[in-house]
């Protein structure tokens, strides 16, 4: 590997690493960019394997082996040595795990070709917290869903915190972004998925009762956190489909929804 030392956190060979709490600045370098950041050996390693690039990492010494196991002999991906406190003062926060990666963002895949191989996929439609998306795909992961699609304004999937909440598995379950409604409701359609709604309505059918005769192919929206989900996306569902509940409990949290649905239409 190319092991290059750095003393300082205003070194600009690590810029791409510089104030990853600020918001802003990183829509600026992510996004805009064409980067996104990889947090610990094994989300990076996840990434890799996924055919994602690294255009560096920056790690401690006590992790450097593990990054040796991620990148082997590579020598096109200079690694940047850092002592803890340079790297709190690089980022702006301990890093615990020990090694970050900067990543190429890939191209993203059309929607015939995210979904191809789906029985069963999640929309999103304006989730902006990058805890709660990456829960989602961590959760679609274990249960089973095909592919995920996103809104126009739906938080990044590859933000770092949704990378991390979910365990890397944003590069294992595939997932590319939606048109809006007016145009996104024809596209699923010809690909042969019935759009269920899962919200509160007094025409909305109960989830095991949808589950026990589910269409072959199902598109599962959830909308944003406490509006859920809009007129339009509603309008463009075939069907409304609630979870039954107890204790006067009339929602839940949306990844924890997420998790309940797809474990109930699985394909058996």
């Amino acid at each position: 590997m190319q092991v290059i030392s750095i003393d300082s956190a205003d070194d600009e060979r690590i810029a791409d690493y510089r104030d990853l709490t600020d918001v802003a600045l990183r829509r600026v370098l992510e996004p805009e960019g064409g980067l996104y950041i990889a947090e610990s050996a094994k989300v990076i390693a996840r990434a890799v394997r996924a055919g994602h690039r690294p255009r560096s990492v920056l790690a401690q010494e006590k992790w450097l082996d593990d990054v040796r196991g991620v990148l082997g002999d590579d020598a096109d991906v200079p690694v940047y040595l850092v002592s803890s406190e340079v790297a709190e003062g690089i980022t702006g926060y301990v890093v615990h795990r020990g090694a970050l990666a900067a990543m190429h963002r890939p191209a993203l895949p059309s929607i015939a070709e995210a979904v191809a191989d789906a029985r069963r996929i999640v929309v999103l439609e304006d989730i902006v917290d990058h805890t709660n998306v990456g829960a989602i795909f961590r959760g679609a992961a274990a249960l089973g869903a095909g592919a995920v699609l996103v809104s126009p304004r739906c938080a990044d999937p590859l933000y770092r915190r949704s990378v991390r909440v979910s365990m890397g598995t944003v590069f294992q379950v595939p997932w590319t972004r939606l048109p809006e409604w007016g145009e996104a409701r024809g596209i699923l359609h010809d690909l042969g998925f019935e759009l269920a709604a899962l919200a509160l309505s007094e025409d909305a059918v109960a989830l095991d009762e949808f589950a026990a005769s589910a269409p072959y192919r199902v598109a599962l929206l959830l909308g944003a956190e406490g509006d859920g989900l809009s007129r339009r996306a509603l309008a463009a569902a075939d069907r409304v489909v609630t979870i039954p509940m107890a204790g006067g409990v009339d929602s839940l949290n949306v990844a924890a929804a997420a998790a309940v649905a797809m474990w109930e239409l699985r394909v058996r």
